[in-house]
């Protein structure tokens, strides 16, 4: 396949849904009902309502939305963060567009800048770097947020105001990882799960190997897959015949993309950079050991956590009750009380909403006609 037409050609997704059809009417599969898959990234999320995958497979499997869009994990407090340093009087503060609308105690950044505070949109971590550049009589400080796929960027643009100098750009870091959030939803055992739809970007920056214990221990297969329609139907066409044959392992559907050992150039910027953290606040999924990373010391003079004061009290306060449960597939989103009625796109009240790979926000998009 070369053009992205062919990943989404109605006559090969029906082939493909006719082989999940009769892998599903295997004895082995059928003893099991139903068959719980977990979609980890939010991609996968869009996708799947976008293109109706749920309304087309077979009865007897459920899909489950998982934790994986780093904007509807953002605590609150974590917004707050960002508003206080933006409040200071020679501060511009640069941040991608969808973390400009998550709510955080009081406001969002949007309503902030419409407030008059200097927060900006931003592409990349090197526009923000550019903004430093431009006006050296400003701190910028860019609000870097992701899973592994965004933070070698992140990386290299600190890489790179160290080594021009540049003492006027700093960098407040939330960047997350997924392999740790993986395993606490796994120990939690809070949803049964039979297995999992991996995700394809942040593994084409970390490889395979660090889900492997997911299979080992917890014997569920993992089939790291792509985003459009056949690489999603396929995955979970891979994922049932190892159900079936009583298997567990690690594979790799996004061939065109990832590399068994992923990327060794972003993992190596990214370990010169950033360290673990002992534990990190998720939004909707409370504390989880070694889930989040922080600036070493050798760049601790653009750490904005170390330069500017934050606000005192590190809890969540006022948390949206339903998320939680939405992130961790024990709600659908639609099964939320505020969902489609006080909680949309436009006024979001859980950060679910905010982001296009959001669980409610696509389900809201793609769905909300059939489930309102």
């Amino acid at each position: 396949m070369r053009y992205v037409d062919e990943f989404r050609d109605p006559l090969l997704a029906r082939q493909l849904l006719d082989r999940i059809a009769q892998r599903m009417r295997s004895p082995s599969l059928k003893a099991r009902l139903p068959v719980r898959i977990m979609e980890v990234c939010g991609g996968h999320t869009h996708s799947i309502f976008r293109y109706g995958l749920e309304s087309l497979l077979p009865e007897g499997i459920e899909l489950i939305h998982g934790p994986g869009c780093p904007v509807c994990v953002l605590p609150r407090e974590r917004v707050d963060d960002c508003l206080a340093i933006a409040a200071q009087p020679d501060v511009i503060f640069a941040t991608f567009g969808d973390a400009m609308r998550v709510p955080g105690t009081q406001k969002s950044l949007q309503q902030a800048r419409s407030e008059g505070l200097d927060i900006r949109m931003v592409y990349s971590p090197l526009d923000a770097l550019e903004l430093a550049r431009k006006n050296p009589s400003r701190r910028i400080v860019f609000f870097g947020l992701g899973f592994e796929t965004t933070m070698p960027s992140t990386a290299l643009t600190l890489k790179q105001a160290a080594d021009e100098g540049v003492s006027n750009f700093f960098l407040l870091c939330h960047h997350i990882t997924i392999v740790p959030t993986l395993k606490a939803l796994l120990d939690d055992g809070d949803v049964a799960l039979d297995g999992f739809i991996g995700p394809g970007h942040v593994s084409m920056v970390i490889g395979l190997e660090p889900y492997a214990f997911i299979a080992r221990q917890f014997q569920k297969p993992f089939i790291v897959s792509g985003f459009e329609p056949l690489d999603i139907l396929q995955s979970i066409l891979i994922l049932l015949e190892q159900l079936a044959n009583t298997e567990a392992r690690v594979e790799n559907q996004y061939t065109r993309v990832v590399q068994p050992a992923g990327n060794r150039q972003a993992q190596a910027a990214v370990a010169e950079v950033f360290e673990l953290r002992e534990r990190f606040v998720w939004r909707g999924l409370g504390e989880i050991e070694h889930s989040g990373v922080r600036i070493r010391p050798a760049y601790a003079a653009f750490d904005a956590e170390r330069v500017f004061d934050l606000p005192a009290g590190r809890g969540e306060q006022g948390e949206d009750v339903h998320c939680g449960q939405v992130l961790k597939g024990l709600l659908h989103p639609h099964q939320c009380p505020l969902f489609g009625k006080v909680c949309t796109p436009s006024t979001p009240i859980g950060a679910l909403m905010v982001s296009s790979e959001g669980a409610c926000s696509a389900c809201y998009q793609y769905k909300r006609t059939e489930v309102l």
